[in-house]
């Protein structure tokens, strides 16, 4: 047995609750957003676990995320490294547009394509394939080997640089992770053998609560 790796999608962001493309633009947290972050780290409080250190996006909803959870776990002042390449995909012309809209613009069926395509970006921005081509190498290069180091590892990051993240882990296919959503504020438990394989995970809450 090696490490710990926890896996936190942000809270709500006022972008999610207006039914907006997010992407990198950068909209704080709601009211339920910060429950829900606080919620995550109460579970991991009453999991009993302390971190090594923390990564995060360079996004104000995911860096708060992450504060409200050293908070509820007592290690507000850990260590904490944030860097874009665990952003939220970048959804290019799509950011900022209601998802009605969009719909209306382009049609039903191309907007599906490219939300739920595994490799189709919208236009000027990133599918999922892209996003795991930055999120993975800075994975391997950064969080992995604290973990295989023995370290308690936190990730606060967004729905898709996650996914990424729990495609490889979970060993799933580009077709089940095109029906994998992620909850918000809902940690994931990840313990790792020494060969970086999961021997264990654990869901810390209600992971079909994902929107």
């Amino acid at each position: 047995m090696s490490g710990t790796l926890v896996l936190v999608r942000h809270g709500q962001s006022d972008w999610n609750l207006k039914n907006l493309f997010t992407g990198w633009r950068d909209p704080d947290l709601t009211e339920l957003g910060v429950e829900e972050a606080k919620a995550g780290g109460q579970a991991l409080a009453d999991y009993g676990i302390k971190f090594d250190i923390a990564f995060t996006s360079s996004l104000i909803r995911a860096q708060r995320t992450c504060q409200f959870v050293l908070d509820a776990v007592g290690q507000p002042s850990l260590e904490t490294i944030r860097d874009q390449a665990l952003n939220e995909r970048d959804y290019g012309d799509l950011s900022g547009l209601n998802k009605d809209d969009a719909r209306e613009k382009w049609g039903e069926e191309q907007v599906h394509i490219w939300r739920r395509s595994y490799d189709i970006p919208p236009p000027g921005g990133e599918s999922l394939r892209d996003t795991g081509a930055r999120v993975w190498p800075y994975y391997l290069t950064e969080i992995l080997p604290r973990v295989l180091a023995g370290e308690k590892v936190l990730v606060a990051a967004h729905g898709n640089s996650l996914r990424s993240l729990v495609m490889v882990l979970d060993r799933l296919t580009k077709e089940e992770i095109l029906k994998l959503n992620l909850a918000t504020g809902v940690p994931m438990v990840y313990m790792l053998n020494a060969n970086s394989t999961v021997a264990s995970k654990e869901v810390l809450g209600d992971m079909s609560a994902a929107h």
